[in-house]
């Protein structure tokens, strides 16, 4: 049966079900990697009910990540349910990290400084967990929704920060990152190495559990120089990399694809808006030398919950005096940290003997001072 409602009647039966096919929700988080996931997850904790969308599309390549979580990201994991099994972690009792000429820093503490884990294992214990989780759905291509809040966790190349208009402060390091995954000859015993070789710098970080020959790399280099290693075959670039570390580590090999990406300083201008914020490498990029991108989006992602969790009760979601408190909170954390990491990616790509005399100087005067050398293995761990 044909049934009209006549024009005026059409249109607004037409409007009817366009309301009803949109979704309604308290927050919307735009981007579902490991910093948009657990958002959701701590916000469904609150009974809020929350959509992830879009679907992040498939990596034609595996990814070979691993990122280091200090003792923060664990705390804030680990409720949720999705820290990984002691079989898919690898704790780090030590770092040890050399200058280009005679500088040396050891970091050590009582328990462990940091914990590895392979991006694949956090991203899938995440999406277990969401299938747990009622409060939270996805959306699919072309499902539209309204919410009170949307959380922009896009990731550095953000398309719904562009279409907002906030600006994007962004300095290029002219460096590439490089990421692998290695065998080695020699057990690593737990020991996180890194070597500043003037502009290169080089990070062997254990993996595999304690007792593990398995390393994760992360590389910078000019860029130049890493389109250069790109195009060689596994063995090349694997003795290239033997000369730019210690003997100690033993005899390494390839047995993953190489990942590179470009290297930046970035910030948003602004985080928040009526309606929305911006959080993980959608608000900030630092330089991988020191393994905290991952914790400092997780700590957004954090606080930005608590926010949420203490407002007053009269108070909207999307209220921008509410989400002043989140920006007020994050930016000074993620402004030490970023002038940090470009301090000393800066000093190390100088190349007059006077500085390089200065740094490992500075490097050796840090390692035999005991409070500076607790500051920091506190920072570090969160």
């Amino acid at each position: 049966m044909n049934v009209s409602f006549g024009k005026a009647g059409d249109m607004i039966f037409t409007g009817f079900l366009q309301c009803a096919m949109t979704l309604r929700f308290d927050v919307c988080i735009r981007g579902d990697g490991i910093v948009g996931r657990s958002l959701a997850l701590l916000l469904a904790r609150e009974r809020l009910k929350v959509a992830i969308a879009p679907l992040r599309p498939a990596s034609p390549q595996a990814d070979v990540r691993a990122y280091a979580l200090n003792q923060a990201s664990r705390a804030l994991l680990e409720p949720l349910r999705v820290w990984p099994q002691d079989s898919e972690l690898t704790a780090v009792s030590a770092m040890q990290v050399w200058g280009d000429e005679g500088g040396h820093l050891s970091f050590d503490a009582a328990g462990e400084l940091a914990w590895l884990v392979a991006s694949s294992t956090l991203e899938s214990l995440l999406e277990q967990a969401l299938h747990f989780a009622p409060q939270v759905s996805r959306l699919e291509p072309g499902q539209s929704a309204t919410a009170a809040l949307t959380v922009i966790c896009e990731g550095r190349d953000s398309s719904s920060r562009r279409e907002l208009g906030i600006g994007w402060d962004q300095r290029p390091y002219a460096h590439k990152a490089l990421a692998a995954r290695l065998h080695s000859t020699a057990l690593h015993g737990g020991v996180a190495r890194q070597w500043f070789r003037g502009a290169d710098i080089v990070a062997l970080l254990p993996l595999g559990g304690s007792h593990g020959d398995e390393l994760a790399l992360v590389w910078s280099l000019p860029q130049e120089k890493a389109d250069g290693l790109l195009a060689l075959p596994a063995a090349n670039f694997t003795r290239t990399l033997q000369d730019a570390v210690d003997p100690q580590v033993g005899s390494l090999s390839l047995c993953s694809p190489v990942m590179a990406w470009p290297l930046q300083l970035a910030r948003a201008e602004r985080w928040v808006g009526p309606g929305w914020a911006l959080a993980g490498d959608a608000a900030h990029t630092i330089h991988p030398l020191a393994g905290q991108g991952l914790n400092l989006g997780l700590a957004d992602a954090r606080e930005l919950a608590r926010v949420i969790s203490e407002r007053e009760y009269w108070r909207p979601l999307g209220d921008i005096r509410l989400l002043r408190r989140y920006e007020r909170s994050r930016k000074a954390d993620v402004l030490a940290m970023g002038l940090l990491t470009d301090g000393l990616q800066g000093l190390f790509a100088q190349t007059d003997a006077r500085w390089q005399t200065l740094r490992n100087w500075g490097m050796n005067a840090v390692q035999g001072s005991g409070l500076i050398k607790s500051w920091l293995t506190r920072r570090a761990m969160g």
